[in-house]
């Protein structure tokens, strides 16, 4: 297993070990005998997100659980999830499941924030000129592989529900408008689309993988082999959200434009549209 790998999933291990407590990058550097600089770089370069905010999304999804399935108070849940006070606890609850503990209580619908990062130990150098060719439409054996990876890109869809997922998963399996990527057994790119709107309904690319342009070649199969349109489109984060650790600048990274401001679920989004010439654009770049 790579160094780095190593070092990540150890990094990982102890967060996930003292979630009840006030973690920091010094303590966990010490913890596991790295030095925190390069401890810094390589989580952030491997896993896509700080520690700092690795940290913060766990506890908070932890913390949005024990206000669904238990009766402990505001107060002890924010003790439990590493806060020093309720106020400081649901000061960043609310900006980041966009309202209070109490009413988030109150509508008792659980979704996690992040859920633990399981890495890839062995990931393989993938070549660019295979990215295409490699991505092929899933089928129902992919399924247990598809879930695992939605669950390392929950961060990037607020109010999934799994049970209700794995029902249209299986819907867009049997039409032929779920793509994926693997790296072996291991899947690190997903899409389900419909091809007669353009529009992706779930896109997830692994986080060892993010840097390596996989999600264009997903956008680039997608919009010349797939879709009867000019235009394919997706929804993300609004502008500002601190919930968002990147996912509108991926789409921008990929020329998709700002369009109109949505409500879905619930939950504040925009839609993104990448024209078909804007595509062939960054394919020259």
């Amino acid at each position: 297993m790579p160094e780095n790998i190593r070092n990540i999933i150890a990094t990982i291990d102890y967060i996930e070990s003292h979630l009840h407590k006030k973690l920091d990058l010094d303590t966990i550097a010490s913890a596991i005998h790295y030095s925190k600089y390069h401890l810094h770089r390589m989580f952030r370069s491997t896993a896509g997100l700080t520690i700092h905010d690795y940290i913060q999304r766990r506890q908070l999804t932890e913390g949005a659980k024990l206000l669904v399935f238990s009766d402990k108070s505001i107060l002890e849940i924010a003790l439990t999830a590493g806060y020093e006070s309720q106020q400081s606890f649901t000061d960043i609850f609310k900006i980041m499941y966009k309202k209070s503990p109490n009413q988030y209580r109150q509508e008792k619908n659980f979704y996690p924030l992040q859920l633990r990062y399981v890495l890839n130990e062995s990931p393989a150098s993938l070549e660019r000129n295979d990215w295409k060719k490699k991505i092929v439409f899933a089928t129902n054996n992919d399924i247990t592989e598809w879930i695992k990876l939605v669950h390392l890109v929950i961060d990037g869809f607020p109010y999934l529900n799994e049970k209700q997922y794995l029902q249209e998963l299986k819907e867009y399996i049997g039409n032929r408008q779920a793509l994926i990527l693997k790296d072996a057994d291991t899947a690190i790119g997903i899409m389900t689309f419909n091809e007669i709107t353009g529009s992706i309904d779930f896109f997830g690319i692994h986080p060892q993988y993010r840097k390596k342009q996989i999600a264009q070649a997903f956008c680039e199969k997608l919009l010349y082999e797939l879709v009867h349109c000019a235009k394919i489109t997706v929804t993300t984060f609004r502008e500002g959200d601190k919930a968002d650790i990147g996912y509108r600048e991926i789409f921008k990274s990929l020329g998709f434009i700002e369009a109109e401001l949505l409500i879905e679920f619930g939950y504040p989004t925009q839609r993104f549209i990448l024209q078909k010439e804007k595509s062939e654009d960054k394919v020259h770049e």
